[in-house]
Formats: structure tokens, C-alpha cells, sequence
């Protein structure tokens, strides 16, 4: 195949035993439906070669340029606290990395892209609506400063696939990621008790994300903290946007920091720390709430899966990771506290201003997003827009006297507030309208009106105004699905 995209393969030559080489499916007629022009071009690719017949056949693994080596990784992983030695990719394959103008490395990845020896009785297959739910999150994610991996294209694959729901169209999603090591690889092999292979792995992923720690005393520790302020920084940021990723297992759970995975994930409406969308989280495992304390239970897991290599003693190893684990709930405490008071535009957290501000809403069941972007009025002297979020104004007024008397100059801040709080972000009704219109009636301008709104997410647009509101409140509630 002719198409001038050079890969590189350093997955695929240094960690053998990690995965297995595979080819994509062949597709009856695999058209792209969406290019990311600005991601493309960030890595040095040229849109026009990308929707090229070469390219749709790269973009939906159709057909692979001479320089790919298309692999399913191998992964173990707990799902739901229940662990299980090997699952992998199961619909998926790492074509290989490209490397971007400033020579950074990013693997180019395929979602959807038929079965593999690890798809456990899966169809290997995607359809249209999740594909487009993780382009269209993701992306805006990325429009919100959070670590992600990012979309590059989605393919319709020209067949139809049964889900819950009946026959839907079939998609394949292009993603980029700086890698797609997580958790659970490490626990792959310590799972086996291949430590030779583990300390491959580590070295490997030190060279890549950390090579400042290559050869270093300690690494394995190191490394372990250095995830840990990653997690602890990344979870923070989604709970200071009311974001509920919905499958927080160790096998979704990245070592480079970034979401990955966006399968039963959306955006809280209302506040309420219980809020969970995900159809498979029947326990509510990974409520809003809960979300802080699974993110440190999955990096307890990947420091157990790296024992072998901080300490070949093993009670010292367990010591010394146990402190690495206990300062990561430290740090996302004070990470919490900084994206609140980022967020409110305060100079130093006060603990007590944020926390009793989280209860406020819970009483009040006030829409999260909106409250930020009222406030501002609030600091202006309008409090009617602020006050309308609520059901009564007991406890709103003494809070918000507060809140100004711990701001320097609280007009100046209502500004500055408006640059760091999202007018829109994917509100739930709003997704599933477009979804619904593409994958129903192939409709894509739904899709493509919302993509341009959360990409953009902080000024306002006129007559934009409905993309900035919460579902009425009669509407039914929204429930989301892995979608494979």
C-alpha cells in the first residue's frame, strides 16, 4: 500500500509476549464520516491523504501501509473488583506510532476493528452511536484541558451489527494515545509470574513516558509515584467538571495520565455525588462520589503488580509501595481543593468554603455546570441567574457572603471566571439526540453543531443558548452502554 505514513514499531519489537500480530477486518465498504483536520495535521499527517481511499482503508484497518504492524495488546485487569488474568483486545489493534513534528511518540489505535484471539465471545465489532459518544467526549476533554486520548477519525464500516437495541450501523474509531500501557499490563505479567517479561515492561514505559528515570536507583518506585500524581491530578480534574467516566477498572486505567476508554461515561447534570449512568454499574461502584477512592484502589493494584521490582524483599517492597499509595490520597486532596478554588477563582483552597459549598448543591440538587457560569453574575450584583439553579435560597446567601469576602476583587473575578468554567460540555440529552440522529437517520449535523460547542467550550455563541442548558427536568433519565 502506497500511502506515506511511516510507522513506528517499537511496541511491537520490545515487548514480544505482550500481544499478538493481527489484522483488521475487511469491510464492505468502510467510508470516514469525521476527520480530526487540527489532530491530523498536530501529528503531521495531511487530511487530504487520510481521506484518501489509502487512507480510509488505514483509518478503519480496511488496509495498512507496508510500515504498520497491527497487534492486539495483551492486558490482565480488574473489572469491577473481580480480577481476570488475560483479557486484551478484544475489538481493537495498535497499528503502531507515529511520530509528530516535535518528535514526540503517539500510538494510532483502532476501536472496532473486528475480533482477536482475546475477544472472549465478542463480535470484535463497534457501532456507530458509542464510536461517535467517545469522538465527540473525548474531544471535548481535550477543549477542557483534561489528559485524554483523542479522536482521530470514526469509519462506518458499510455493515450492520446486533446490539441491545436491533441492527445498527457499524463504526470503526481512530484514537490516538501518548501510549496504551495501563494497570492492567503490568498485571499481565506479574499475574504469571514473569518478572523478566514485568521488568521489560517497566523498562519500556520508563524509556517512553520517564526516561529521565532510566537507570535510576529506585525506578520501579519512582515510576509508581509518578502514575500516582498523574491519576491523582486526572481524577481531580474529572470531578471538578462532573465527569463520571463509568468503568473504572484497572484495565481503563492508564499509566500516562490520560482517560481512556469512553465507553458508559457522561456528564452530571444535577448535582448528586450518587450518580451513576453506566447500565453495567448496578452496585454503583464507580459513582461520581466513588470515583476518587477506586482511582486509589486501581494504583494499589499496579503497585502490587510492581513488588517484585521496588524491593526483592518483599515486606520492605510492601512498605515502601504502601507510603507511595497513601501519598497519592494525599495528593488528591490537595489536587481536589486546587481544581475548586481554580475553579472559583480563589487564591488558596479553603477547605471549608469548598466543602460546604458540595453540600449546598447536594440539598438543592443545583445543575453543576450552570452554577459556575451564573456566578460570575453574582460577582457583578445580579444574583437572580445563581439563585433560579436553586430550589430555595436557605443557605445559598450566607455562602456566597463568604465567598466574596475571601475574593481580593470579586468583580475583576467574574471575568477571569468565565475562562475557566465550560459554558458547554456534552450534556447527556444533547449527545443522545445526536447519536440517535446519526445512527438512526444518518443525519450527522446534530453531531457535527454539538462537536463545534464542546470544542469550544467557554465563550458563548448567540443563538447557542439551548446547547448550554440542562435536560428539562421531566426528561427520562439517561443511561449509558459499553456499546460492545
Amino acid at each position: 500500500m502506497s500511502l506515506s505514513i511511516s510507522f513506528e514499531n517499537s511496541y511491537a519489537q520490545e515487548l514480544t509476549g505482550l500481544y499478538v500480530s493481527w489484522q483488521g477486518t475487511q469491510w464492505p465498504d468502510p467510508q470516514v464520516i469525521v476527520l480530526n483536520d487540527t489532530l491530523a495535521q498536530a501529528l503531521g499527517l495531511d487530511p487530504a491523504t487520510l481521506r484518501s481511499a489509502e487512507g480510509v482503508g488505514m483509518l478503519s484497518g480496511h488496509a495498512l501501509p507496508d510500515s504498520a504492524h497491527p497487534l492486539a495488546q495483551a492486558y490482565a485487569g480488574h473489572q469491577f473488583g473481580g480480577f481476570t488474568p488475560q483479557l486484551g483486545d478484544g475489538r481493537a489493534i495498535l497499528l503502531g506510532e507515529v511520530l509528530d513534528p516535535q518528535g514526540a511518540r503517539w500510538d494510532i489505535h483502532l476501536k472496532g476493528s473486528g475480533r482477536t484471539p482475546f475477544a472472549r465471545g465478542g463480535d470484535g465489532r463497534a457501532v456507530l452511536g458509542p464510536v461517535l459518544r467517545e469522538y465527540l467526549v473525548s474531544e471535548a476533554m481535550a477543549a477542557l484541558g483534561v489528559p485524554t486520548t483523542r479522536s482521530l477519525a470514526a469509519c462506518t464500516t458499510g455493515d450492520r451489527v446486533l446490539r441491545q437495541f436491533g441492527m445498527e450501523p457499524g463504526a470503526v474509531l481512530a484514537r490516538v494515545a501518548s501510549s496504551h500501557i495501563r494497570v492492567g499490563t503490568f498485571q499481565f505479567f506479574a499475574a504469571r509470574g514473569e518478572i523478566e517479561k514485568l521488568s521489560l515492561l517497566l523498562e519500556y514505559a520508563i524509556a517512553r513516558h520517564e526516561p529521565d528515570l532510566t537507570g535510576v536507583e529506585d525506578a520501579a518506585l519512582k515510576f509508581l509515584e509518578r502514575v500516582c500524581k498523574r491519576q491523582a491530578r486526572l481524577v481531580a480534574q474529572w470531578m471538578g467538571l462532573g465527569f463520571i467516566h463509568g468503568v473504572m477498572n484497572t484495565d481503563n486505567t492508564t499509566i500516562s495520565g490520560e482517560t481512556i476508554d469512553y465507553g458508559p461515561c457522561a456528564f452530571m447534570d444535577r448535582y448528586d455525588p450518587a450518580t451513576v449512568f453506566s447500565s453495567i454499574d448496578q452496585m454503583g461502584r464507580y459513582a461520581y462520589s466513588n470515583q476518587p477512592a477506586i482511582m486509589v484502589w486501581n494504583l494499589a493494584r499496579l503497585a502490587e503488580a510492581l513488588l517484585p521490582l521496588i524491593d526483592p524483599r518483599e515486606e520492605r517492597a510492601i512498605a515502601r509501595a504502601t507510603e507511595v499509595i497513601e501519598q497519592a490520597q494525599a495528593d488528591y486532596r490537595q489536587d481536589w481543593l486546587n481544581v475548586f478554588a481554580h475553579k472559583l477563582g480563589l487564591n488558596q483552597p479553603d477547605a471549608a468554603l469548598i466543602e460546604d459549598l458540595h453540600a449546598l448543591w447536594q440539598r438543592q440538587e443545583v445543575d453543576f455546570t450552570s452554577f459556575f457560569r451564573a456566578l460570575p453574575d453574582a460577582l457583578r450584583g445580579n444574583p437572580d441567574p445563581l439563585a433560579a439553579l436553586f430550589r430555595s435560597a436557605d443557605g445559598l446567601e450566607g455562602w456566597l457572603a463568604r465567598y466574596r469576602a475571601a475574593l481580593d476583587d470579586p468583580q475583576a473575578m467574574a471575568d477571569l471566571l468565565e475562562t475557566r468554567n465550560p459554558l458547554y460540555i456534552p450534556r447527556n440529552h444533547l449527545v443522545e439526540a445526536a447519536l440517535e440522529a446519526a445512527s438512526a437517520h444518518g443525519d450527522m449535523a446534530p453531531f457535527h453543531t454539538l462537536l463545534e460547542r464542546v470544542q469550544n467550550p467557554y465563550e458563548a455563541v448567540a443563538g447557542m443558548e439551548d446547547y448550554a442548558q440542562p435536560a428539562p427536568k421531566d426528561a427520562d433519565a439517561i443511561v449509558t452502554y459499553c456499546g460492545t
